[in-house]
């Protein structure tokens, strides 16, 4: 029983390992859609005027919003492959 948890959790790491690189990579261009925002002139910039702008910081903050998401989602699949691993090693809770 010790070495099929031992598997597991040699799984579940390289998995949480996959999805950190995933993340990482989403990270990347949300650092990447800042930078170029920043770089925008503060006047008149050609953006195809008021919609342009606005359609342009829309797709800024969606990037931003899922990378957010995406952190809370591996925070919850980490917490859960955890638990499920010490309940089958029947590791005491120390809360």
């Amino acid at each position: 029983m010790q070495n099929l948890l031992t598997e597991v959790a040699v799984h579940l790491s390289h998995s949480h390992q996959h999805m950190a690189r995933i993340m990482d990579a989403k990270r990347q261009v949300a650092v990447r859609m800042s930078q170029m925002v920043t770089a925008l002139p503060d006047m008149h910039p050609e953006l195809n005027g008021l919609d342009g702008l606005l359609e342009g910081s829309a797709d800024v903050t969606k990037n931003i919003i899922a990378y957010v998401v995406g952190l809370a989602d591996m925070h919850d699949a980490l917490a859960d492959s955890l638990e499920q691993i010490v309940k089958a090693a029947n590791i005491p809770d120390e809360e």
